[in-house]
């Protein structure tokens, strides 16, 4: 006995607008994520290092909160943090990403907050890798080399005046080979309430060559840091969302600063549609200019503190770092790594 389909045309006509409708409802989404992707030239200096239309483009998805972005040029991949989930990752040239390091920054077996893991990674100037380790409270480095990671660390900083820091957020090393770190509270469980914070503040602080380590600055909530390339300013992000800013310090030993001063204040865009994110990790391009994850994306400084350029990833953007030739810059964004031509 043969089967026989009867087809109801005026069903058959709803369940095609259905489809329709959710086929443009997807490619909608696509589009209006690509298209939170964009480049702002304020100003046209900005043109000597990125374009309006700057490819930008998702090289990794998945993860839970990405920071830490470190380009190892002797390799060409990237490394970077997943604060939640303890681990450092890699993307290798071709685009393959895999688990570089796990426990990048909690040793221990109990639960430990929402952040245990290692944020900033920085290389020192002998090529070890340096982590900002939330859940250990120092900064530390990989016994191991790159090549063969690891999960065996050395502190190179736990404590100061006997007191534990809080969480090693982000560091730079001068040229001189002194490590610049910020120490806020946010690795720690209850962050600012929790009972086993030691230090009733947060810092900037400068592990010199020589072991001594100098407070620099008492700041509300100080994340990123870098060095301008004669190594005579200094640069803070204060991701607290009442006082949202990049500090400018003048160095005029290591560890030592004078004449602080406002460079930049992005209070009034907190919260704002569009603005999401505070100021955090940035990275000094060799041009002199400043990139610096803030509301909205990355924002793009001059040497006077203007505002030149703005990338706008449609995130949460917590971190950056230049690629090979600085022709690429790669940005740790809420749960994506991605990346933005530059010139």
């Amino acid at each position: 006995m043969k089967a026989i389909l009867y087809f109801n045309p005026r069903l058959m006509k709803k369940i095609s607008v259905l489809i329709l409708i959710l086929g443009l409802h997807n490619v909608l989404v696509s589009q209006e994520k690509e298209h939170s992707f964009s480049v702002e030239i304020m100003d046209d200096e900005a043109l000597q290092v990125i374009d309006g239309n700057a490819e930008i483009k998702v090289i990794g998805s998945g993860f839970t909160w990405t920071e830490g972005p470190l380009w190892i040029a002797d390799g060409d991949y990237l490394l970077f943090s997943d604060i939640p989930n303890n681990t450092v990752f890699k993307i290798d040239a071709s685009g393959k990403t895999s688990e570089y390091l796990k426990p990048s920054g909690y040793l221990g077996t109990s639960d430990y907050g929402a952040e245990p893991g290692s944020n900033g990674l920085l290389l020192s100037p002998n090529g070890e890798l340096v982590l900002m380790q939330h859940g250990e409270r120092r900064v530390a480095k990989m016994k191991s080399t790159l090549n063969s990671p690891k999960a065996e660390y050395e502190a190179l900083a736990d404590s100061f005046e006997e007191k534990r820091f809080n969480s090693p957020n982000d560091g730079v090393f001068d040229a001189e080979g002194n490590l610049y770190f910020t120490d806020p509270p946010y690795g720690l469980p209850k962050q600012m309430d929790d009972e086993q914070k030691e230090l009733d503040y947060q810092g900037v602080y400068c592990l010199q060559t020589t072991g001594e380590i100098i407070l620099v600055d008492k700041l509300s909530r100080p994340n990123g840091v870098a060095v301008n390339n004669d190594g005579s300013k200094l640069y803070v992000s204060v991701s607290n969302p009442e006082h949202a800013v990049w500090y400018q310090y003048d160095i005029f030993a290591p560890g030592k600063v004078d004449n602080k001063k406002m460079f930049y204040d992005v209070t009034e865009l907190v919260g704002k549609e569009g603005q999401q994110g505070l100021p955090d990790g940035m990275k000094m391009h060799s041009k002199g200019y400043l990139f610096a994850t803030g509301p909205g994306g990355v924002w793009l400084f001059n040497e006077s503190g203007k505002a030149i350029a703005r990338i706008h990833t449609g995130e949460k953007t917590a971190n950056c770092v230049f690629g090979k030739d600085e022709k690429i810059l790669y940005l740790t964004a809420d749960d994506y790594v991605l990346t933005v031509s530059l010139k």
